[in-house]
């Protein structure tokens, strides 16, 4: 089996060393390249700005253009459309904003319950704005799937945008996001996909998925808190951005809201590499084989409810679970006693929440540091509750 963990300090040294960590869907630890490449470059004395007459800001825009080579060659996407910010959620707010101007009463969006609600919420507030629609596409609760049927169902000529997730944060479930993406275009709307939760555990195709915005976080995997978001170029030049009036009119600094954090350019540089390096198939296969030990252990206990699919085809390594009798939170507290580290509440997947009936669930996500080890102790932590 893949062994991962000598490349991340957080969980083989210091207090955390000794704690099973199932939290990665909210965060991931840092790999070791991405920690040296942001103190190497803090050191190096590039840290200046960009587009300036001196070496430093040249290195700040060569650093810029190299994060983006490289981004396209992980998604296999044009390099051309790479925006990066803070968070997804800030740039989808960014870039929905600009998406607004050209939208008014008659236009049609379409989300899914399965998504985060920063793929949520954003088209809501547009719509408020605009009078459009959001119209939702709903998932089936006993499987946790969305077939491809209940998004097409809901396209006509009048819909403008589809908001989709490339697979859901809480319950795992993976979309045909290429086959959606393929229904949309025939009725001319273009689809925002959300990949925050698809990149860190599938290979990622942008150019055969088709789709015109996909958004990804580095610290879902391995990196530094950043959202990168890729648009297709001429719809990254065509969007009315808001911008400061010194900012270029073409390209991804339009929508990129001050200086970025050329650290983190650095460091997502280098855990794109090692997603790159090491294969993100090797990484899945390592993650489906402890997964499955994961899911299998929690199916096996009869107090235990697992919400979404109970196979592993087409599904992220995540899952969300509820004990008989207990709250949620007081299943992560009592796991946390043992320095077991999972999530609870509805992670900011409101609809979903509200589609499987439930106000919160215990979320345990695989990530590739963690072990066949770390599963059992959770299975028996769980079993002992």
């Amino acid at each position: 089996m893949l062994d991962l963990r000598h490349r991340f300090p957080a969980v083989t040294e210091g207090d955390h060393a000794s704690w099973a960590r199932f939290d990665g869907p909210a965060g991931t630890q840092v790999v070791d390249s991405a920690i040296h490449a942001t103190s190497a470059w803090q050191r190096s004395g590039n840290n200046a700005n960009s587009h300036g007459a001196f070496a430093a800001a040249a290195a700040c825009d060569e650093l810029a253009q190299q994060v983006r080579s490289t981004m396209g060659e992980l998604l296999n996407a044009d390099p051309y459309g790479f925006v990066v910010g803070p968070s997804t959620t800030s740039n989808v707010f960014s870039i929905t904003r600009a998406i607004a101007r050209g939208l008014g009463p008659g236009d049609e969006i379409v989300c899914t319950q399965l998504d985060h609600d920063s793929n949520v919420s954003p088209w809501l507030l547009i719509a408020d704005d605009t009078g459009a629609t959001v119209r939702f596409a709903e998932f089936e609760p006993t499987t946790g799937r969305l077939p491809v049927e209940s998004v097409t169902s809901l396209l006509s000529e009048r819909t403008r945008w589809v908001a989709v997730t490339g697979a859901s944060n809480a319950i795992g479930t993976m979309p045909d996001v290429t086959a959606i993406t393929a229904a949309a275009h025939t009725v001319g709307a273009r689809v925002v996909i959300d990949g925050v939760h698809l990149t860190p555990h599938a290979p990622v195709d942008l150019r055969a998925i088709g789709c015109d915005i996909y958004s990804t976080s580095s610290y879902k995997w391995y990196g530094p808190h950043a959202g990168i978001t890729w648009v297709r170029p001429e719809l990254l030049d065509e969007l009315p951005a808001y911008k400061v009036r010194p900012a270029p009119d073409t390209g991804a600094e339009r929508f990129q809201l001050g200086t970025p954090a050329y650290e983190n350019l650095a460091a997502i540089d280098a855990a794109a590499r090692f997603l790159i390096e090491t294969g993100i198939d090797t990484i899945r296969t390592h993650e489906r084989a402890v997964f499955e030990r994961l899911l299998d252990g929690l199916l096996a206990d009869d107090r235990v409810t697992v919400y979404g699919p109970h196979d592993l085809e087409q599904r992220a390594p995540t899952l969300a679970f509820n004990v008989a009798g207990m709250s949620a939170e007081a299943v992560a507290h009592a796991l946390a006693t043992e320095r077991i580290a999972v999530w609870d509440g509805n992670y900011y997947a409101v609809e979903a929440m509200e589609r499987l009936g439930i106000d919160g669930a215990v979320r345990a996500g695989i990530a590739a540091y963690v072990t066949n080890d770390d599963v059992d102790r959770l299975v028996d932590a769980v079993g002992r509750l």
